[in-house]
């Protein structure tokens, strides 16, 4: 007998297709197993049992009429919880909007339903996407499915936990700082975070929109390129929607090699203060980059710890609901939320313009490197019991787990966090592949590439 949720989309794809496989009979094998673990996990807010059946109901028809809509039709994905749906509950996991019912599907909402995708529901994650950990929610932290006693990083928490536990068979994710990245390591999954604009955030609820991406979170890189195909494309509704040459993600796959590729290795200061376990994983996974053909160089990439534009930006946003709702947020998020309110109009727009001249010069990077690898996270998923013995710990916590992926929010490059190994105690550990703005396709490869010399994408979690 064949776990129905253990399949990956590129696997579930053409049994759909030749009908060897129902979109009904899958679904209701998801719908099944959310009923059987989400107590345990905590990932979904929102489960849409009746509107996936009928999804499910209505892509049978197609593909048996011969409307095939390509590798994602009938397939079932959760989506993270502050992404628009028309007619469903959307709480950003807050209960600031706890009755929050929107009337439009979010972009990629919209992209997914015409790819013929089944839509599960609404997924947990850190209040308003306004932290790393997962672990501060209106409806309560999402556990780590590999051990339960463990965080799942954040802040797309539920999207990280549902893919790794088989609740889904994809997710949608949003990230700011490292929100797909982050939990997609500390779950052992491929996140993709894309490059800045690439994919539509109209219909997401924001949390800075300069730093703001919207990406696929799968079992696999191949899962991760064939959601990209679907989900890329300029949106004029979107005002940081870019418009980027065209290509063909999953097929850009075929090309295992890399040889000649030119790898940097951030030394400083992304390799510094590692977790033993993390560093040893890392440094295995860039021999097996090395036996595959890349060419390992030490480099830099600059730091920009100012969060001026993003505070600014996230205090913006939230002014529509305080001080009238102040008592409805997490006394941390709303304590986050209001280190924006310091900043003038004048100090947002000098950061504003030096963000974007950043972004310009450092384009120039990639003359000397063709991708950036690193770990994703420095440590190990922290436990509850940590955290709750001194709470003090927490955003200590997630300052450190950020600090990996926060640069290439700041930069705006495509990144890819793949899963390279797991500690004594059986943690996952991340790989994080960065290339130039526009060439997805890149990171995407050498991350698909590395997946194929190792096992560790093989892996789930007994539950």
């Amino acid at each position: 007998m064949v776990d129905l949720t253990n399949l990956s989309i590129a696997e579930a794809a053409p049994m759909l297709r030749a009908r060897k496989l129902s979109p009904i009979e899958l679904t209701r094998a998801y719908l099944e197993r959310i009923t059987r673990l989400n107590s345990k996990l905590n990932c979904y807010i929102t489960v849409m049992s009746e509107s996936a059946l009928a999804d499910a109901h209505r892509a049978e028809e197609e593909i048996t009429a011969g409307k095939y809509r390509g590798p994602l039709h009938g397939i079932p994905i959760g989506l993270k919880d502050l992404i628009e749906t028309a007619g469903v509950l959307t709480t950003a996991a807050s209960g600031v909007l706890k009755n929050n019912v929107p009337k439009h599907d979010a972009a990629v909402v919209e992209r997914l339903r015409n790819a013929g995708a089944v839509i599960l529901g609404k997924l947990n994650l850190h209040e308003f996407a306004y932290g790393g950990s997962g672990v501060i929610s209106y409806y309560g932290a999402v556990k780590n499915p590999w051990n339960t006693g463990h965080i799942t990083g954040g802040s797309s928490s539920g999207s990280a936990a549902a893919v790794a536990a088989g609740l889904c068979c994809a997710a949608i994710g949003t990230d700011t700082a490292g929100s797909i990245r982050l939990p997609a390591s500390c779950c052992g999954i491929v996140g993709h975070k894309p490059s800045y604009g690439l994919v539509s955030s109209w219909g997401v609820i924001p949390l800075s929109w300069s730093y703001d991406h919207v990406g696929p979170m799968t079992r696999t890189v191949t899962d991760a390129a064939l959601m990209l195909d679907v989900l890329a494309g300029p949106d004029v509704r979107d005002f940081t929607s870019r418009e980027y040459p065209k290509r063909q993600y999953a097929a850009a796959l075929d090309d295992t090699s890399l040889a000649k590729v030119r790898v940097g290795m951030p030394r400083q200061p992304l390799y510094q203060d590692l977790d033993p376990e993390v560093s040893a994983a890392v440094e295995q996974a860039l021999k097996v980059l090395a036996s595959a053909g890349a060419e390992l160089h030490d480099f830099e990439i600059p730091e920009n710890p100012d969060r001026t534009a993003s505070t600014t930006e996230s205090y913006a946003y939230h002014t529509a609901y305080l001080p009238a709702h102040a008592d409805e947020y997490q006394p941390a998020t709303l304590q986050r939320i209001k280190t924006g309110e310091k900043y003038s109009a004048t100090d947002y727009i000098l950061k504003k313009r030096e963000l974007e001249i950043t972004r310009r010069m450092f384009a120039s990077v990639f003359e000397s490197v063709d991708l950036i690898v690193s770990p994703t996270v420095p440590s190990l998923p922290p436990s509850f019991d940590e955290l709750e013995k001194d709470p003090s710990k927490l955003r200590p916590a997630e300052l450190l787990m950020l600090r990996n992926t926060r640069p290439f929010n700041v930069l705006g490059w495509p990144t890819t966090s793949v899963p390279c190994g797991f500690s004594k105690s059986g943690l996952p550990i991340g790989l994080q592949i960065a290339a130039a703005s526009g060439r997805d396709d890149m990171a995407l490869r050498a991350a698909h590439a590395y997946e194929q010399h190792t096992d560790w994408h093989t892996r789930r979690p007994t539950l």
